[in-house]
């Protein structure tokens, strides 16, 4: 097989004085922080759809990526796509990709026919998986594309359809499993509705939970020990989706009995659209016991859509990371770029410097994040801050020793209120200070 970047060499640390756009200024994978190396802790991964299917259309324009095998269709196009995958995941020097079904294999006349389609590429991704050591960090079915969808999937009105997806999702699974993937993803951007005057919410919501048992029981039935994952996004396509944010995604799982199952996929431009910012989401996540792994992207404040920009920002990077380390890491999950070069960036040398800038940003803000989790100086502030529950009066709420009647008592025989400056822009400050040392 010919190379599909032949004029690319592997991607090297050279430090941060290094002016070569195709080298790593932060990024160092063998350096070692807390006992792991870098490489360990952030665990990049590639995502499929962005890197090897996207071709850059938009709503008014058709594609305008150039890529060597733009010249191949069905399953030779679907083989080139898979060798790219692995030479470039490889001349990253990174451990992972992630794709959906329908990204690696084309559909066929019907179910068994792409499901066969879908064999013949997944053997092919185990050989160059054996060959290289690059792993799956999570598989998942597109549940979305295709026209049977236009209604949900899981969630949709029509049970001929709930049959497909939970079908579709059998195979993925399995293919997951097979090629050792370390989680699975539910993304469900048609599991919503656009009005409440054709819509049954109520039945909508018992399915969606259903089709979950479904595939908790069925991982249990093959072996599959990977992490379930859930990505929280609340709109685009489907005006009001039942994934909105992580607090309604909890909400879910819980009154469903499936919290113990699940965790989440935080992506950073959906917690823009849901009106958080992306270190709102994580927190939430982690003090929730349920931050699984990271899509390590970024909006644009000016358009409201999903821009899935490649993540530059090192401020919201170190936020994130901070939330990282104080979750333990990312345990099975990992930082996939689900990411996509501007359209305008459409040479296949773009895919290499957007890469390189995101695990800049990301490497970057890891080690800001490593700083101030050892100084304590934020964890300090905030211990502090609440110190008022950690003896007396505040202490008997917490233990669960007060209730109005003592509270009441406690407040006509004391003194007046005082509180104490939150001190925002002195920790504002603060943070400034860890990243521009």
């Amino acid at each position: 097989m010919n190379e599909f970047f032949s004029d690319i060499q592997k991607i090297e640390y050279e430090g941060k004085d290094s002016k070569n756009p195709l080298a790593y200024k932060y990024y160092n994978a063998d350096e070692i922080i807390d006992g792991k190396t870098m490489k360990e802790h952030l665990r990049f991964s590639v995502a499929y759809w962005h890197t090897f299917t996207a071709g850059g259309s938009d709503p008014f324009g058709v594609a305008t990526m150039q890529r060597s095998w733009d010249n191949l269709n069905g399953m030779e196009l679907a083989r080139a796509r898979m060798h790219a995958n692995f030479e470039f995941v490889q001349k990253l020097g990174l451990g992972y990709f992630c794709f959906h079904d329908r990204d690696i294999a084309p559909e066929g006349e019907g179910l068994a026919e792409t499901n066969s389609n879908l064999d013949e590429i997944v053997l092919l991704a185990k050989k160059l998986s054996e060959e290289t050591g690059i792993k799956l960090l999570w598989g998942t079915a597109n549940l979305f594309s295709n026209p049977r969808f236009v209604h949900g999937a899981a969630s949709s009105c029509n049970a001929d359809v709930f049959a497909y997806a939970a079908a579709q999702t059998k195979k993925a699974l399995e293919v997951t499993k097979l090629l050792g993937g370390e989680n699975y993803v539910f993304w469900g951007g048609r599991e919503g509705y656009e009005t409440l005057l054709n819509t049954n919410m109520g039945l909508e919501q018992d399915n969606l939970a259903r089709f979950f048992h479904m595939a908790v029981d069925y991982a249990k039935e093959i072996g599959f020990t990977g992490q379930f994952l859930i990505e929280p996004k609340p709109m685009e396509p489907t005006k009001h989706q039942y994934d909105f944010d992580v607090a309604t995604v909890l909400g879910f799982l819980r009154k469903y009995g499936l919290d113990k199952d699940f965790k989440m996929n935080i992506e950073a431009n959906h917690a823009t659209l849901a009106g958080h910012t992306f270190e709102h989401e994580l927190h939430l996540a982690r003090v929730n016991g349920v931050l699984g792994s990271v899509d390590a992207n970024q909006g644009d404040s000016n358009l409201g859509w999903d821009t899935d920009q490649f993540p530059t920002d090192v401020r919201t990077a170190t936020l994130a990371m901070y939330e990282v380390i104080k979750n333990g890491g990312l345990h099975s999950g990992g930082l996939n770029f689900d990411a996509k070069t501007r359209r305008a960036s459409f040479e296949p040398i773009d895919l290499f410097y957007a890469h390189i800038a995101g695990m800049d940003t990301f490497a970057k803000g890891f080690k800001i994040a490593h700083k101030l989790v050892e100084t304590g100086e934020l964890e300090d502030f905030v211990n502090e801050r609440y110190s008022s529950y950690s003896s007396g009066i505040g202490k008997d709420i917490v233990d669960g020793e007060a209730g109005f009647y003592e509270l009441e008592k406690y407040v006509l025989e004391n003194k007046t209120i005082v509180n104490k400056s939150g001190r925002q822009e002195l920790l504002e400050g603060l943070l400034n200070r860890y990243i521009l040392e």
